[in-house]
């Protein structure tokens, strides 16, 4: 099967939204074997939705649009379908009508439903509506000519649940595909994209020629996710095709997987702590807070996390966390000294059982002699004191994210191999 997306909206046209929806749905259709041939952004009017409907149906099966079913004027997708099918008629159905009244009622509003809001009710003659399980608006399911046409609205986890709940199934029918899809994910830390790549390219080889499952890589902030998808009639089936997979990609990555599925690093080393009954407190110069940010996005990390010291000046570093000064005089405010000064500090203070520390130059220029990226990290617990010094690339906000995956990657090996010594 071959398909074609087009996104609706002036605002993708002039920047004022980035177009994350072509990027997801691409990966989607990669993994079920339709083969995704264009991406096309257009403006709202109807006409110019109308002859990219019609141009893209002269090439593939079917066309997947996002944006354009909202209730305001510019929202034109559903006349863009109509005519596209040779200028049907737009009707009200009633049905949906009534529903988006209930769904409005039932949000406890207690104004009238605007009466602009029932042109979300409205679908061209002969198209049927796709249930928005996360939204209001209807998407649309309509056949032109040899084609079929799938509109669904532009609010991410909208499209994401209506893609998933009722596009996906529908393609698979009718392309004669599998009806089960899955995907196991891998996560690891530590290691560099081309590393873990480098990693399973035995792997990757093998499977090649066989299609299925398929290994893919997505590298993203500081870590790396080894997505590992299967096709297959059922569940069960699909589970038996990835399991000596994901066998070979552990065994392959080692302690550089961290988790699976939907695990954070966050979690996993949160985890491990309250395994151990054990507390942790922070200390941050060059994350400025978004160490600990991290952490208290957990529910209940309040079990494990003690709290944490943003000791951004050099000053504060002394007189808070009590940093010796002829460390901070002699080997300065980036270093191994004061990174493990640091963690005893803030680990002393605030009575956990480990204290994190991270310190270094995040950019855009040099300080102290040292270029940005250099980033020293210090973890003091029940054994001792271990310090790591990471060079990390990008710009300052990018040094500034690697240096909390650092620093918890740093804790989660300590605390897997089981002792305070740096592995």
């Amino acid at each position: 099967m071959r398909a074609e997306l087009l996104a609706v909206g002036d605002e993708l046209l002039y920047g004022d939204i980035v177009n994350g929806n072509a990027a997801w749905l691409g990966g989607q259709l990669a993994d079920v074997g339709v083969t995704l041939e264009r991406s096309v952004v257009v403006g709202d009017d109807v006409e110019t939705i109308a002859a990219a409907i019609r141009s893209a149906l002269d090439r593939a099966d079917t066309v997947l649009i996002t944006g354009g079913l909202g209730p305001t004027q510019d929202d034109l997708t559903r006349e863009g379908a109509a005519a596209a099918a040779g200028g049907v008629e737009v009707r009200r159905v009633e049905a949906l009508a009534d529903e988006l009244a209930r769904r409005y009622e039932r949000q406890g509003r207690g104004d009238a439903l605007p009466s602009m809001n029932f042109r979300q009710a409205e679908l061209p003659v002969g198209a049927e509506p796709l249930p928005n399980l996360a939204g209001t608006a209807p998407g649309v399911r309509m056949e032109i000519g040899a084609g079929v046409v799938y509109a669904m609205p532009g609010v991410p986890f909208e499209m994401t649940a209506m893609f998933t709940a009722s596009v996906l199934p529908d393609l698979l029918r009718r392309a004669g595909q599998p009806a089960v899809v899955v995907h196991r994910v891998l996560r690891t830390a530590g290691m560099w994209e081309s590393s873990v790549a480098q990693a399973l390219a035995e792997e990757v080889d093998r499977l090649a020629p066989i299609g299925n499952p398929r290994i893919a890589f997505l590298a993203s902030e500081g870590q790396t996710r080894v997505r590992i998808t299967a096709r297959a009639r059922d569940r069960a089936e699909a589970d038996a095709l990835i399991a000596p997979v994901e066998t070979a990609a552990r065994a392959a990555l080692g302690d550089g997987v961290y988790g699976s599925d939907d695990d954070t690093l966050e979690g996993v080393v949160l985890a491990l702590l309250g395994a151990r009954s054990a507390t942790l407190a922070v200390a941050e110069s060059i994350t400025g807070g978004l160490l600990a940010g991290r952490l208290t996005e957990v529910p209940g990390s309040s079990a494990v996390f003690r709290g944490g010291v943003v000791s951004y000046a050099t000053q504060v570093k002394a007189s808070v966390l009590g940093v010796d000064a002829d460390v901070l005089a002699t080997q300065g405010p980036v270093s191994a000294a004061t990174a493990a000064a640091m963690a005893t500090g803030v680990r002393d203070r605030l009575g956990a059982d480990y204290g994190l520390s991270t310190t270094g130059v995040a950019g855009p220029g040099s300080a102290q002699g040292h270029p940005p990226g250099t980033v020293h990290l210090g973890l003091a617990g029940p054994r001792g004191v271990i310090t790591r010094l990471v060079r990390l690339p990008g710009d300052r906000a990018r040094v500034r994210m690697f240096a909390v995956v650092s620093a918890l990657d740093l804790l989660r090996r300590t605390l897997t191999v089981g002792s305070d010594v740096a592995v």
